[in-house]
């Protein structure tokens, strides 16, 4: 348990000594890069959600509707 204990130590100390070194770069290569790889992925998250929706709202949603009725319509 005390060596998994210094291993997790170790690599909070290894992360945190990259995400300084990060914000100390002067440089702002990462910056853009960052900025574009985010942007891409909200579109394309709001583009699956926007897709989800539509797929259970028109297609899921009244077949599954229709079958919960049907089975309990105890009429026939």
């Amino acid at each position: 348990m005390a060596k998994m204990m210094k291993k997790v130590a170790n690599g909070v100390k290894t992360m945190a000594a990259r995400a300084t070194g990060l914000v100390r770069d002067k440089k702002g290569e990462n910056y853009v890069d960052t900025a574009v790889k985010i942007l891409i992925a909200v579109v394309l998250g709001a583009l699956l959600l926007a897709g989800l929706y539509a797929l259970f709202g028109d297609v899921v949603m009244p077949t599954l509707t229709q079958r919960v009725q049907e089975m309990f319509n105890y009429a026939g």
